[in-house]
């Protein structure tokens, strides 16, 4: 589908327009300028990445991401928490990176799980003389023909597991028959008609339309156009950490990756998925600045936190890991007695004592499976 940017619908986005550029640029500037900048730049990651599965329609606990990040799960992993996780790792390798990389082609392929070894793999095939074989090869080998059906066989199964992820799959010699997934009868995996490099090709050319437009209406098109176009179909949650990205490289918000996500999950439902473009559009401008001041209230939160709890460790010795305790707490939206333990290197002993004398709430209630957090 083709993607249009329609002009005469500015002049009604200006309210919505001029809320969302002064709340990014007081977020921006709150972070860049705050002790606590760094630990909210953290913290926003975990909420982040719980806001995309929530917009999918998918409950995932911030609790249950932290664990899971730390490899310290209470219970085994459900699916939503390995998406929400890789949600994670995927904010934390962008803001990693350049401004420009994730919107780069190199940059989209990597996020978009390419199969570059694939590819590599075709090459070094192709640059093999015609004709020669492998020093290996033993036609007269008695377990030739076993071995040839098992090679089949686990070339069928890669085959499979390429489609299922997305993957380009090698066509099947003339005559063969196409082979067809147990789990997929419709053929919706196999749509020869979803080209997904094609689309997201599409998607990238509305980069340079927008690039004279302001920041946020420019990151609204593309989110915009995200939706109505879905480019990935395994990774929708990708649009909204492009969006960001975005805002990062047009300097809007510099300090940190956006959460997009944590406004975005604060807007109905019927106007993110209204029919009037306009209306859409609206919405993510609102969504922007609904989590523009969900953050500025997070800072305020964090820096009283933070207030409070050097008055715990003023006068204290110079090599005390209080203050390192502190700048990890702020890092997370809960810690436990493990995770500190393994971030300042001393016992969980130990780290039950230094909790007590840095004054943080308990946030579980229990006996068991203990943590805490800035309430």
């Amino acid at each position: 589908m083709r993607y249009d940017i329609d002009a005469a619908m500015l002049q009604t986005l200006l309210p919505a327009i001029a809320g969302a550029e002064d709340g990014l640029a007081r977020l921006d500037e709150r972070v860049a300028r705050s002790p606590v900048g760094q630990g909210f730049a953290e913290r926003s990651h975990y909420l982040d990445a719980a806001g995309a599965l929530w917009v999918a329609g998918e409950l995932v606990h911030v609790e249950d991401l932290v664990l899971h990040d730390a490899h310290m799960d209470s219970r085994a992993p459900s699916h939503e928490l390995t998406i929400a996780h890789s949600v994670l790792r995927v904010r934390r390798r962008i803001e990693t990176a350049d401004p420009g990389w994730a919107l780069s082609p190199a940059g989209l392929s990597v996020l978009t799980a390419s199969t570059l070894e694939g590819q590599e793999r075709v090459s070094d095939a192709g640059s093999a003389e015609p004709g020669s074989k492998p020093d290996d090869e033993d036609d007269e080998a008695p377990l030739a023909a076993e071995i040839a059906e098992l090679d089949a066989l686990l070339a069928r199964s890669q085959q499979l597991l390429d489609r299922h992820a997305g993957k380009p799959v090698a066509e099947e010699p003339e005559g063969a028959e196409p082979s067809q997934r147990d789990d997929d009868p419709l053929g919706l995996f196999g749509d020869d008609e979803w080209n997904e490099e094609e689309r997201l090709r599409e998607w990238r050319g509305l980069i340079p339309l927008v690039e004279e437009l302001p920041p946020s209406l420019a990151a609204a098109i593309l989110f915009d156009a995200w939706e109505r176009i879905e480019p990935l179909r395994r990774q929708h949650w990708l649009g909204g950490l492009l969006i960001a990205s975005s805002l990062r490289l047009r300097g809007k918000v510099a300090s940190h990756l956006f959460s997009f996500h944590t406004g975005l999950k604060q807007i109905r439902h019927e106007r993110r998925r209204s029919r009037d473009r306009v209306t859409r559009l609206q919405a993510f401008l609102d969504a922007m600045r609904e989590s523009a001041i969900t953050g500025l209230k997070e800072i305020d939160r964090l820096s009283l936190a933070r207030t409070q709890m050097e008055l715990r460790f003023r006068g204290r010795r110079s090599n005390s890991s209080l203050p390192q305790l502190a700048d990890f707490i702020l890092s997370r939206p809960m810690v436990s007695a493990a995770m500190i333990a393994r971030e300042l290197g001393v016992t969980q002993r130990g780290a039950l004592n230094l909790i007590n004398e840095i004054g943080i709430r308990e946030i579980t209630g229990r006996g068991r499976y203990r943590a805490w957090g800035i309430i």
